[in-house]
């Protein structure tokens, strides 16, 4: 099974020098960045089922995740 990349360069491509600036400047965002990257290799672990839990569990760090783009996508979005 093929799984998709959700790191927020490939989510956001055109954002790539935004989210490295904020990385950089801003505390908070990077907080959420290393969370939503460490969430999503928990995620991609669990579709390629190197850590089996149920699907209810998965679709729950799925939903975490989104959350978390989100919030990252307004962060970013609000520094333009």
């Amino acid at each position: 099974m093929s799984v998709e990349h959700h790191d927020l360069i490939h989510e956001f491509p055109e954002l790539k020098d935004r989210i490295h600036d904020l990385k950089v400047s801003d505390a908070h965002f990077r907080h959420l960045f290393d969370q939503y990257h460490e969430l999503t290799k928990e995620v991609e672990n669990m579709e390629n089922e190197v850590t089996p839990v149920s699907t209810r569990t998965e679709e729950e760090a799925k939903l975490k995740r989104l959350h978390l783009k989100d919030e990252l996508y307004r962060m970013l979005r609000k520094a333009e």
